[in-house]
């Protein structure tokens, strides 16, 4: 079925019914969360990682990219690794792992002691069909901008002898964002628009990679949609999106999420936008 046919819509499905659906190379970004070892409540439904993976796989555009953030339950006194073991299944089915990035919580949720330090952050996969199309990097300030750096020099990364050779020129006043990114969640207005799912994750989190890897028009898509958070956030930066979820009653708050931002007399974006169920 074309891509068209799904775009921009919110679609109350389960998500390999409509991957399968779609054309091979079709779309530009995923961003998801996916109910990771059972650290989240989603009322029973199955979670086909394979499947879906694979799935990803054959849907992202070449140059495309998959943001995949889940973290690890801590199971009879260990962590499960499936963040990594799934991270490697992607390696193998053909992605690259262009980056593992953090998602550092500023206000993390206390948790009893477990003679362990509090969980903090989530993993960010960054997995790409070949090499990355788009990168519109964030840009932060230096700490030092405009220092003189007295006789210090850069080091010579070659695939030979490393040596320090040329001069550093003084300290710039940008510099691309590391990969830890932080961020509160939960207590901005836009969050609490998603209180009536168990785990959303940030819309400024989705902002800043729908910036980061995609391009006006490009197509975000999000295969376990929840609340809505990465439609949202893509319509409201003029991406065209897919949203699935199997919950009628998440599909039910991500088309209002949607709603609420149509209406917006600011919003240039002026594609159509259904909040009804695609076929």
């Amino acid at each position: 079925m074309s891509l068209e046919n799904y775009v921009n819509a919110i679609v109350e499905a389960n998500c390999l019914e409509v991957m399968s659906a779609l054309d091979e190379s079709a779309i530009d970004l995923t961003v998801t969360s996916p109910p990771y070892d059972d650290l989240r409540n989603y009322k029973g439904y199955v979670f086909p990682f394979v499947d879906i993976a694979r799935q990803l796989f054959r849907i992202t555009k070449p140059g495309g990219v998959v943001v995949w953030v889940v973290a690890d339950a801590t199971i009879d006194a260990t962590e499960t690794g499936t963040s990594f073991k799934q991270a490697l299944f992607f390696k193998e089915i053909g992605f690259n792992l262009h980056d593992t990035m953090i998602f550092r919580k500023k206000n993390p949720i206390p948790q009893i002691y477990r003679k362990r330090y509090n969980n903090e952050f989530e993993y960010m996969f960054i997995f790409s069909k070949g090499v990355v199309k788009t990168h519109n990097p964030i840009m932060v300030d230096c700490l030092h901008a405009g220092l003189e750096l007295n006789g210090t020099t850069y080091k010579n990364y070659s695939k030979n002898e490393q040596k320090r050779s040329k001069l550093a020129n003084p300290v710039g006043i940008k510099k691309i964002k590391g990969n830890i990114w932080e961020y509160v969640v939960g207590k901005k207005q836009e969050d609490q628009e998603a209180k009536g799912h168990p785990a959303p994750f940030p819309c400024e989190l989705v902002r800043d990679h729908v910036q980061s890897w995609t391009n006006p028009g490009d197509v975000v898509f999000d295969p376990m949609c929840g609340s809505g958070t990465t439609p949202r956030v893509a319509y409201e930066l003029g991406r065209r999106f897919i949203g699935v979820d199997i919950s009628h009653e998440y599909c039910e708050i991500a088309r209002d999420r949607i709603k609420r931002i149509a209406v917006q007399p600011a919003l240039s974006f002026s594609n159509r936008v259904s909040v009804e169920a695609a076929p």
